[in-house]
């Protein structure tokens, strides 16, 4: 794996450095965004019930709906409890980053996120989700939320929803990443971009 590193000449000019760009394991795929479009679009918006997981309410009251893919907007709110991870460099240097082991921020407040309703390779729901949130001290957090674990707080939380009708969201193997992502599969007779 390859990075380049800020430019370090602008030293004492008020100037920003130039961010460093990562560059992944595998082999460079000239398509940088997989995309489909559907025909038409549901929106809706949703009150995630007290009490319950972050990936139970979602999950749940989309299939109800007939959802099975989405893009989600968190508009804020609370958590009783918020697990969460980080991406930092992997040091085994088989990608460019790991997730780390689940943190505990304990009762938390959302400040923003966004989510991706898709399906694992087996067919399963899956929820991806990152956000910008405030433990109990009042500490500026965000990373990447296990929704299984994370519980919503005693207020409902308001989240926007755009159903992505017409193909679906799968995790599947990446090989410029070596990261399992969310990728658009199925309605190839899509309207280009």
């Amino acid at each position: 794996m390859r990075t380049t590193t800020v430019d370090r000449s602008l030293r004492g000019s008020h100037a920003l450095p130039r961010p460093r760009t990562l560059i992944h394991p595998g082999a460079f795929n000239p398509v940088r965004i997989h995309s489909r479009s559907a025909r038409q679009g549901r929106h809706f918006r949703l009150a995630l019930q007290p009490g319950a997981s972050l990936y139970d309410s979602l999950v749940g009251v989309l299939a109800s709906a007939g959802v099975a893919n989405a893009s989600m907007t968190l508009l804020g709110g609370a958590f009783s409890h918020l697990d969460y991870c980080t991406a930092p460099p992997d040091p085994a240097h088989h990608r460019v980053v790991a997730y780390t082991e689940p943190i505990s921020a304990g009762p938390a407040y959302l400040i923003f996120g966004n989510a991706t309703l898709g399906k694992t390779d087996a067919g399963g729901a899956l929820v991806h989700c990152h956000a910008a949130f405030c433990n109990a001290g009042g500490e500026p957090l965000g990373g990447h939320i296990i929704a299984q674990t994370t519980i919503i707080g005693p207020s409902p939380i308001s989240v926007l929803v755009t159903a992505l009708d017409g193909f679906e969201l799968r995790a599947t193997y990446d090989a410029e990443t070596n990261l399992r992502l969310l990728q658009p599969h199925g309605a190839e007779d899509h309207d280009p971009a």
